[in-house]
């Protein structure tokens, strides 16, 4: 079990009981998966393999490559060319990625000063966004650079509760002392 996890079921729970005044433990808000996106744009078939296997070397789970739908002459864009990759993580792997992200990726980020509070959608989730993935200290070197997006769901719909779920878990937002 990974040390956020015992964290989040010893301390996390009872202390979002008291503050959000709920009687039942199941009610208690928690993290249901982590979604990793990565676009790569228009790249070379080496370079796309470079940024995916650097994707399943930060999450330890092998990417799903998303092709694109439509053909869109203007970004020279054709059905079915590959355009990003995806990882879905749940379970033991996703409270692992989440501690990495937290206590080693994000402080390495330059001039870091908080992750900024606009990215809540009104169903309580948590969308950050990662402008280069060599933040992660898996990867040793990385010839490729490419941004990311982190969302981590959550089992409210309450913004507010999402917040201190993640504020409780150690995700240092801009503005926090």
């Amino acid at each position: 079990m990974s040390r956020l996890k015992d964290e989040y079921t010893g301390r996390v729970v009872p202390e979002l009981e008291k503050k959000l005044g709920t009687t039942n433990k199941m009610l208690v808000p928690r993290l249901t998966k982590i979604v990793v996106n990565m676009g790569f744009g228009i790249v070379t078939k080496d370079e796309q393999k470079t940024l995916v296997d650097d994707l399943a070397a930060i999450t330890g789970q092998r990417p799903m490559l998303c092709r694109a739908k439509k053909s869109i002459s203007n970004f020279k864009l054709r059905e079915g060319m590959v355009i990003g990759a995806k990882v879905t993580l749940r379970g033991e792997r996703m409270w692992e990625f989440a501690e990495r992200l937290i206590s080693a990726a994000l402080p390495r980020i330059r001039d870091f000063r908080g992750v900024p509070n606009r990215g809540f959608d009104g169903a309580g989730n948590y969308t950050l966004g990662v402008k280069e993935h060599t933040i992660f200290p898996e990867l040793v070197e990385s010839s490729a650079r490419s941004g990311m997006d982190i969302t981590f769901v959550t089992s409210t719909t309450d913004i507010k509760a999402a917040r201190e779920l993640l504020v409780s878990l150690g995700v240092p937002f801009a503005g926090r002392s």
